[in-house]
């Protein structure tokens, strides 16, 4: 039996871990009475290691046979906090405290597990206990900062920190604690002023440098950001975090540039997973050339991490899940984290952006009221923020005159929500209102946004702007009303609304669910689109009386022609198609698609998706559909990106995606005479083709149930008079419904506002 422990530590003086680590774990496996040391080597090793959840249940397992042994609890409560089970570490660091009260490792673990949990008050006294007794220790003036900080006390936290710089010049964490901290109060002058000190203090600082980068970026100084970083690179080449930086600075402007620098700097520092997750992310948002040959290489890289999972941060959690939605590849997705745990940590670490991607995975009632309150915790931080740092306001305008109606989206351009807000900009109602719209879009202007700004009182357009900046500056516009129209999809800055720069604030049409802002008052919908329970809603909702949304004249036109006839008609077989993007799909939407090709002989099944030319998109659906008893050989892939429309003259009829249905593609299908089969649900992003179809005239086609999605499908594909009927006449059909009488929606809409602000007034 010793000749296990004699192995484990020759190989520890040779420096071959993972075979000393084997060895003792076939010690204790053989004989769990094992003295506390060897548990002791064990839980270091393993924590060395990376391997925290094996770390976890050795420790765990000598901890029982030797309760009373301090190091060996405070490594165990360590590792248990590695392995993201801060709340089982508490109880485990407070034995280890009780054995020895006056021994600081394990109280100084302590608090910052109680940080984790967000518990800064106990933090706070704990910390403060340890300054008491070493006043001079500059790491314990720090903690104590930032238990300060979690609690809002802004000011005392600050001072913490100086104090910890006071004493130890060259405490990275407490130079970037003050700055972070400043930098969030947008007092990024003097955040900057500071960095500039510490750059002094310890010149060439790799993690000062980013800092100064990330403060020029967070304040909205982009090209300084990218000048300063680009300065640095002649005399720093190899520096792997340079070109880290410089890659993740110019994603949004430069996508080949930006794939390029980082692929540089996983190549120069491999292990470093922040590196190589970004480069994920790159390639997976790369939109020039061949995209599915980008998503299918942003996966392979994605599989090859997967095994570090353990390591994985919220930010790495999101860029994971997010190329394996790409690839409909839901075991992997599974693997990443679940429903609950992974909204709760976006939200909580301000990644509002991922929870676009669990709507697609609410089912039950339960579910909704999750997804809801994943919001609120966003929407709940970012309000504190917002209410610690208050904007300068004018003068209330004299009351009366016109109302002064503000559209807060990035997207107002040659985009989805451009396409369905033009008739708002077309038909502008210039008696009652004067129009701003607010725009952070870093591309170039095109022909809708020059058409828009030509139609408004002021289309201001700030690409290198802060958020409380931009507050700011819409607050000197004296709104009455601001509605935005982006979520915090991309470019759009969602947490302005958070400081309520207009007295009444709504949301409408770029994100499909209520954002998680109490400040946002209300939530255009129509009667279609109102979800069933009050409760699916932050807001108050705010209900057109026929469709929430219109086909934009110039970009629903007869360019895109429709092909007379069906295309099993000229095919000899029925095929049924989507062109919504995979992060709607999930295995139970997979599973009816196929259902449905399957009770159809023949029939065929075309995904119009750029991912599409992908290896693996291919083969993770195909083996879906198999499970169904549909072949390989019967799965169509055209591989587009913004030509797709001519693909719906060779699809019989689209099947809808839920429970986050179609939006966008909903009305494209209709436009080129695709009839559409859609499931309805009860909140708002389950209602949205319930919505279009039947403001179409079609709401016979919306089902409730699986079973009668596939009879509905199935029925439709049979019936070949409706189906000419439809792809002959939809469009003039559509002309003349709600959804294209433009005019009449702009005034509906306008008088939807005039009466919610009259309210006000």
């Amino acid at each position: 039996m010793t000749d296990r422990l004699q192995a484990a530590q020759a190989a520890l003086n040779a420096g071959r871990r993972d075979e000393a680590i084997e060895q003792l774990i076939a010690a204790v496996t053989e004989d769990p009475a094992r003295t506390v040391q060897v548990y002791r080597v064990l839980a270091v090793q393993l924590y060395n290691a990376n391997r925290f959840e094996e770390g976890v249940q050795f420790a765990g397992q000598g901890a029982q046979r030797h309760p009373k042994d301090y190091d060996l609890l405070n490594t165990y409560g360590v590792l248990l906090r590695k392995a993201r089970r801060q709340a089982e570490a508490v109880p485990v660091l407070d034995a280890a405290i009780r054995l020895r009260p006056k021994d600081p490792a394990a109280q100084q673990n302590l608090g910052n597990v109680l940080l984790d949990l967000k518990e800064g008050a106990r933090a706070e006294a704990l910390f403060t206990k340890m300054v008491r007794a070493d006043p001079r220790n500059a790491e314990y003036h720090r903690q104590l900062g930032r238990a300060l900080l979690q609690q809002g006390k802004i000011d005392p936290a600050a001072t913490r920190f100086r104090t910890a710089i006071s004493l130890k010049k060259d405490l990275i964490d407490a130079w970037l604690d003050l700055v972070g901290t400043l930098n969030e109060e947008f007092r990024t002058a003097e955040a900057e002023e500071v960095l500039d000190r510490a750059i002094a203090a310890n010149p060439g600082n790799q993690r000062l440098l980013e800092g100064k980068a990330m403060v020029l970026r967070r304040s909205g100084q982009m090209r300084r950001a990218e000048q300063f970083l680009t300065d640095l690179l002649p005399a720093n080449p190899d520096a792997a975090w340079l070109h880290f930086q410089i890659g993740s600075l110019v994603a949004d402007i430069d996508r080949a540039r930006a794939t390029a620098a980082l692929r540089r700097a996983v190549e120069l520092d491999p292990d470093r997973l922040d590196y190589s997750t970004s480069l994920v992310e790159s390639l997976e948002r790369t939109r020039h050339g061949d995209e599915g040959g980008h998503i299918e290489e942003a996966y392979q890289l994605a599989l090859k991490l997967l095994h570090r999972r353990a390591e994985f941060g919220d930010a790495a959690k999101k860029i994971m899940t997010e190329v394996f939605v790409r690839v409909a590849d839901f075991d992997s997705q599974d693997q990443v984290g679940d429903f609950k745990s992974l909204g709760r940590g976006w939200a909580s670490s301000g990644r509002h952006t991922a929870l676009l991607k669990q709507l697609s995975r609410t089912h039950t009632h339960e579910d909704r009221l999750e997804l809801v309150e994943q919001h609120r915790i966003w929407g709940r931080d970012v309000e504190k923020a917002a209410a610690r740092r208050p904007i300068k306001r004018p003068p209330p305008r004299p009351k009366g005159g016109k109302i002064r109606l503000g559209f807060m989206s990035s997207d107002l351009r040659q985009h989805p929500v451009g396409y369905f807000a033009m008739p708002l900009f077309d038909h502008v109602d210039n008696e009652r209102f004067e129009v701003f719209v607010y725009s952070y879009y870093l591309g170039q202007e095109d022909a809708a946004q020059r058409h828009i700004a030509e139609r408004i009182s002021a289309y201001r357009w700030w690409p290198d702007i802060g958020v409380g900046q931009a507050a700011e500056k819409i607050a000197e516009d004296q709104l009455d009303i601001l509605i935005e129209l982006g979520g915090s999809t991309h470019m759009n800055k969602l947490e302005v609304m958070a400081y309520r720069p207009a007295p009444i604030q709504a949301s409408w049409l770029g994100y499909p669910h209520s954002a998680g802002l109490e400040s946002i008052d209300y939530f255009i919908c129509d009667p279609f689109s109102l979800p069933t329970d009050p409760a699916y809603l932050i807001e108050k909702p705010l209900v057109m009386p026929k469709t929430w949304l219109a086909l934009g004249d110039a970009f629903f036109s007869d360019r895109n022609e429709i092909t007379p006839g069906l295309p099993c008609e000229r095919n000899g077989f029925v095929t049924f198609g989507t062109a919504n993007n995979p992060h709607k799909y999930s295995r139970e939407v997979v599973q009816a698609w196929a259902r449905v090709v399957a009770a159809v002989p023949g029939s065929r099944f075309a995904f119009v998706r750029p991912e599409g030319s992908g290896a693996s998109f291919r083969r993770n659906l195909a083996a879906l559909f198999a499970r169904e008893g549909v072949s390989e050989d019967r799965l169509v892939f055209h591989a587009v990106r913004g030509r797709h429309m001519p693909y719906y003259n060779e699809i019989d009829i689209t099947l809808d995606p839920f429970p986050l249905t179609g939006g966008t593609t909903t009305t494209e299908s209709l436009w080129m005479g695709v009839p559409l089969v859609s499931r309805v649900g009860e909140a708002f992003h389950e209602r949205l083709s319930y919505s279009i179809l039947s403001n179409a005239g079609l709401g016979d086609l919306c089902v409730k149930t699986p079973e009668e999605y596939q009879t509905q499908a199935v029925a439709l594909a049979a019936d070949l008079d409706r189906r000419r009927e439809i792809r002959a006449n939809m469009r003039e059909a559509l002309r003349k419904s709600p959804l294209g009488q433009t005019q009449q929606f702009a005034r509906d809409f306008y008088d939807l506002i005039h009466r919610a602000v009259s309210e006000h007034r």
